[in-house]
């Protein structure tokens, strides 16, 4: 998985005016807790956070706070405004090495199906899926093949076999299929 390195500053200022004040500065209040961390309350500049949050891929953040001190993060909750959609508050988990990590990663499709080649309409109801694995064998995505994929099958969450990898997403939601479409039953019956 890709790590992606994050500065910030600790803060002592807790209280709505000091939140507003951090956020005209341009800067997102966040806050950090996890495995044998307390919680520590610190500023990130809004543009650097930009490059983590304005992406579909999943990151381990290496954050370095007030310059010294390190923290192994994933991004765990983030908070929007409603109208201008920027960032209003991001909560990081601390990770380490031993404990497995639950992470969504993106999904990608790969091969032409079966099924669209017989008249079918693709769909895809899922751009991620939720894994959990120890750090190291996290994946920075997941790769699906549609080749064998025919009309009316699907391909769910539980079809989803990964290697020292646990899927958690429910094992019946759907990811893709091949719907029948008119034109494929007016086909069917000519034929």
């Amino acid at each position: 998985m890709q790590h992606f390195s994050l500065n910030g500053t600790t803060r002592t200022a807790e209280g709505k005016a000091a939140l507003k004040a951090f956020r005209a500065q341009g800067l997102v209040p966040c806050n950090l807790y996890g495995q044998g961390v307390k919680n520590v309350l610190f500023t990130v500049d809004a543009k650097e956070l930009k490059a983590v949050t304005d992406t579909p891929k999943a990151h381990i953040i290496d954050l370095v706070l007030d310059g010294g001190k390190k923290y192994t993060a994933v991004l765990h909750e983030l908070q929007w405004h409603p109208v201008t959609d920027t960032c209003l508050h991001v909560d990081f988990l601390a990770v380490g090495d031993v404990k497995p990590i639950t992470i969504e990663v993106p999904i990608v499709i790969t091969g032409h199906a079966v099924g669209v080649q017989k008249g079918g309409k693709f769909y895809q109801n899922a751009r991620k899926i939720r894994v959990s694995a120890i750090m190291s064998k996290l994946p920075d995505e997941v790769t699906i093949d549609i080749t064998s994929l025919d009309l009316d099958k699907r391909i769910k969450a539980g079809d989803v076999k990964l290697d020292g990898i646990t899927v958690v997403t429910d094992k019946d939601a759907i990811i893709c299929g091949v719907k029948t479409t008119r034109n494929t039953v007016v086909n069917a019956e000519e034929a």
